[in-house]
């Protein structure tokens, strides 16, 4: 019996001394079970990581979740469009809980690789997926994450019209511009604010707007803002990723006024008067906890001035004097109020 009793005595204490280690396997959450550690996935556009916009922006995003949420993360940086599909493949048959498509441009391919691997979840910004002929298809699996960036131009075109109409700009050829990457809704919708608000401040001014078909070399779209003010732009608003820089530093070398797109861009040239912003960061946050938080939902997610989604940076106080604060205020209210709608298709 004594042996027994032994036996049994050192088969507990072994037990013991197991548990703990058993338990260091996993996390431990308050309930005592093991909570996941969730695997998250970045693919950027072909603009990559350094445009100080965009994709910068999601970046972002997936960086304060590796933070506060605890992600695991993995990023790829597209180099081409043929790169999109292998670049989400990649996550997606990696086994990552939820993989986020940076850009409108994917959206064929978020459609096609979705529907390959329908238990992992997708996050695609600034687009619905579509087939390979550009229709838009359903995924249960797929949040579209979408802005009205119209509400953002809106209101750094009530600075540029103001700024022309009171005379407070350098050629006073009652002209501003709008350099675009591509002629695509996310782009045209903060070309059509912008145009619409200076318009509505002042009705004579003219409103010049090019496309560079490109998002990643900054000397094209400087070619096109130097073409711009030599026709008397006053303003230059860029939107058009990295490429767009180029459209800011030219303005500065001209010594007219430049706004920056998406995050606020008053540190890429002393021209930068004021920036749109498209909070892109915020979208991709909340996208990764909602999976984490289980409370993902498939469909589109609009951000608007409504709930913060987009909104406008001031840069120069100097140079955007009270009255024009004050008129950015009202009309911002007017949105969100829904007492006026930006319209987000440019006018020809």
């Amino acid at each position: 019996m004594s042996r027994m009793r032994s036996r049994f005595w050192l088969t507990g204490a072994l037990l013991l001394l197991l548990i703990p280690g058993l338990a260091a396997c996993g996390t431990s959450g308050g309930n005592g079970s093991t909570t996941k550690t969730f695997k998250i996935g970045l693919v950027t556009d072909t603009g990559g990581l350094n445009d100080k916009s965009f994709n910068h922006l999601a970046d972002v995003g997936l960086q304060k979740a590796v933070s506060q949420l605890h992600v695991q993360q993995g990023v790829k940086e597209s180099h081409s469009d043929n790169d999109y599909v292998p670049n989400l493949t990649g996550f997606a048959s990696g086994g990552y809980d939820l993989v986020i498509a940076v850009g409108f441009d994917m959206a064929a391919a978020v459609g096609a690789v979705s529907a390959q691997y329908p238990n992992t979840k997708f996050a695609l910004i600034d687009a619905e997926p579509t087939d390979a002929q550009g229709n838009s298809v359903q995924r249960s699996n797929v949040v579209s994450l979408l802005f009205k960036e119209q509400e953002a131009g809106a209101l750094v075109g009530v600075i540029a019209g103001m700024l022309e109409k009171n005379g407070k700009t350098k050629l006073q050829k009652n002209t501003i511009s709008a350099v675009g990457g591509q002629d695509i809704p996310p782009v045209d919708h903060y070309i059509a604010g912008y145009q619409w608000a200076a318009q509505m401040e002042d009705p004579g001014i003219k409103v010049l707007v090019g496309f560079s078909n490109d998002f990643v070399d900054p000397t094209k779209c400087a070619g096109i803002a130097n073409s711009q003010i030599a026709a008397g732009s006053d303003v230059v608003f860029q939107v058009a990723g990295g490429c767009g820089n180029g459209a800011l530093t030219a303005a500065g070398q001209k010594s007219v006024y430049s706004i920056g797109v998406d995050a606020d861009q008053g540190y890429v040239d002393p021209s930068v008067i004021a920036s749109a912003l498209k909070r892109v960061d915020v979208a991709t946050f909340d996208a990764i906890q909602s999976v984490v938080n289980g409370t993902f939902k498939s469909g589109d997610q609009t951000f608007s001035l409504a709930n913060d989604g987009v909104g406008y940076a001031i840069d120069q106080s100097s140079v955007i004097s009270s009255d024009i604060q004050a008129e950015i205020t009202k009309v911002e209210g007017e949105i969100k109020s829904g007492q006026v709608t930006v319209p987000d298709t440019i006018q020809k």
